[in-house]
């Protein structure tokens, strides 16, 4: 009985920990494009910079857009 136990909380882990983790929406610019665009990952590459005021980290994506707004370098053409 235990085995089967731990053997369910190990899948529900495994399928509830993703869910959880996508909760920080990012603002970065496109550095070759100077477009930016609202990703939930924090970029490890060098194509994208994150732009966000001080490195900001949103919750949702709803906040993201509307913090992308008010970021400089992404109003300016």
């Amino acid at each position: 009985m235990n085995v089967k136990a731990i053997v369910a909380a190990s899948l529900l882990a495994a399928f509830v920990t993703p869910v959880l983790a996508a909760d920080e929406f990012y603002v970065v610019q496109d550095v070759k494009t100077k477009k930016c665009t609202v990703v939930d990952k924090k970029p490890t590459d060098t194509t994208t910079t994150v732009v966000s005021p001080s490195g900001t980290v949103y919750k949702t994506r709803s906040e993201a857009e509307t913090g992308m707004k008010s970021v400089k370098v992404c109003t300016s053409d």
